[in-house]
């Protein structure tokens, strides 16, 4: 089970797709202007900004798992 993780994982970050994270006001107003850059600078900036609460909650979810996998191993001092 831990190798076909590991596998999905590794295929994950490999490959990447261009996807694009605009409102519809922002992409109408950048798309007037006849340089990309801006637009191409938004939307990265979109993206860069939507990384950080994937990061927090997936911080989060790492310590609650160490803590329970923390607390199901028993301590050999309070066994009888």
């Amino acid at each position: 089970m831990r190798t076909k993780t590991v596998f999905i994982l590794l295929l994950l970050l490999l490959f990447s797709f261009e996807v694009e994270a605009q409102c519809a006001m922002c992409r109408a107003v950048l798309e007037s202007e006849s340089d990309q850059s801006a637009a191409k600078g938004i939307n990265d900036g979109i993206m860069y900004l939507m990384v950080f609460p994937y990061l927090l909650m997936g911080g989060v979810a790492y310590m609650v798992w160490r803590s329970r996998k923390k607390d199901k191993q028993i301590d050999p001092d309070q066994q009888q």
